[in-house]
Formats: C-alpha cells, sequence, structure tokens
C-alpha cells in the first residue's frame, strides 16, 4: 500500500510511520524539517515543505493510495488551513481514504448529545482553542465525500503499548483515562484495514 503521512516526527505520527514500514508499505511524508524525522528505510520517501503550501500537498499525495493525518493543531489553525488542499487533491488524485487524529472534544456529549464535549461540562478543559481548531477540520472531512475516519483520544500521554482498549463510534466510552501514543497510533493504523469506521469519528480511551 502506499501511504501519504502528515505529521510523521509528531508522537503518535512517528509510530504510525514505524508501524507502516515495518509492514512493508511506501510512505510519503511531508515535512518543514527532514532532520527531524531520524530514520533511512526503505519505502520511505521523505519530503521537505509545508501543508500550508498547496503545491507541497499535492506532490505529496502523487501515487499514493490512502492518507494519514497525525497533524496537531500547535496552538494555530493548521488543521483548518491545509484540510482544504488535502482534500481538493485527494479528490483530483482519485484518492478516498483519509484517517486523521483528532481530540476527544469534538465527539458528541454522552450527558448532552447535541453538544460536543468540548462544549460540555464533561471537558475538563479550560482553553477550547485546540478543540475548536479539531472541529474545524472534522467539518470540512464530513462534508468532502471522501472515505474519513478521525480517531479522536482522550487525555494522551506517552506511555506504552498496552494493546488493550475501548473505542465508541462518535462517543467516548464511559469513566474515560487516558490511552498512551502506541496504541492510538495503532488503531488508527488498523483503520487502513477496516471499513468499520468509515464516516466517522471514534472515541479511544482505556
Amino acid at each position: 500500500m502506499n501511504i501519504t503521512l502528515f505529521g510523521a516526527t509528531g508522537r503518535v505520527g512517528s509510530v504510525i510511520l514505524e508501524n507502516a514500514l515495518s509492514n512493508q508499505h511506501s510512505v510519503r511524508v511531508l515535512v518543514r524539517d527532514s532532520s527531524k524525522l531520524n530514520i533511512k528505510r526503505d519505502g520511505l520517501l521523505v519530503k521537505e515543505g509545508n501543508v500550508l503550501n498547496e503545491t507541497d500537498i499535492a506532490s505529496s499525495l502523487t501515487g499514493s493510495d490512502v492518507v494519514i493525518s497525525s497533524l496537531n493543531t500547535a496552538g494555530t489553525t493548521v488543521l483548518s488551513d491545509s484540510m482544504p488542499f488535502i482534500i481538493k487533491h485527494m479528490k483530483a488524485q482519485g484518492i478516498h481514504r483519509i484517517i486523521t487524529i483528532g481530540t476527544a472534544g469534538i465527539l458528541q456529549a454522552r450527558s448532552a448529545p447535541h453538544l460536543y464535549r468540548f462544549q460540555s461540562s464533561e471537558s475538563k478543559r479550560k482553553s477550547t482553542r485546540d478543540a475548536e481548531e479539531h472541529l474545524r477540520a472534522f467539518l470540512l472531512l464530513r462534508d468532502s465525500g471522501l472515505e474519513w475516519t478521525v480517531v479522536c483520544p482522550t487525555y494522551l500521554p506517552i506511555g506504552e503499548r498496552i494493546g488493550h482498549y475501548r473505542y465508541e463510534k462518535d462517543f467516548l466510552p464511559d469513566d474515560p483515562s487516558s490511552i498512551s501514543i502506541y496504541d492510538t497510533a495503532d488503531f488508527a493504523y488498523n483503520q487502513l484495514f477496516s471499513n468499520e469506521f468509515i464516516g466517522s469519528r471514534v472515541g479511544i480511551t482505556y
């Protein structure tokens, strides 16, 4: 499988990259600084560039079958600014499947299903800025016509790979705690081979 991965130098993205390469997939990554990606492996093509540059997005997608994005907000609007380019050029190149990493804040609130969690008392975060940015990106995906899945972890320490966790479509499972970057990345990677959550957000926690 030919995969385009955005966010490959991040905590979750680096684990997804390792999973894909270990399973002999070809991976194209777009990074701002290739020196931060201290890995040289068969099947890996590294392109320096910026996800806010439409030309860089288009060239990164060339020849790919699927897209994974583990970009984070970094306190900016990078998710919502880059998503229109990703959607546009996926469609132009006939790529249908995209898996992204979101946040539990954009799942529906169990106590008030008409609200997102970040809008409800279920969220303990004082700032909603990152959740609002993730929501903007999610809404663009939702209306894109692509085969999308947004993996929405709760509190995300580095942790360790446990291999057992709970997940639920569009909601966070009851009594959530945390989920490691490894189990989050493994779950997201495995969505490449599953149709179960196409067109859905998925809440994931231990």
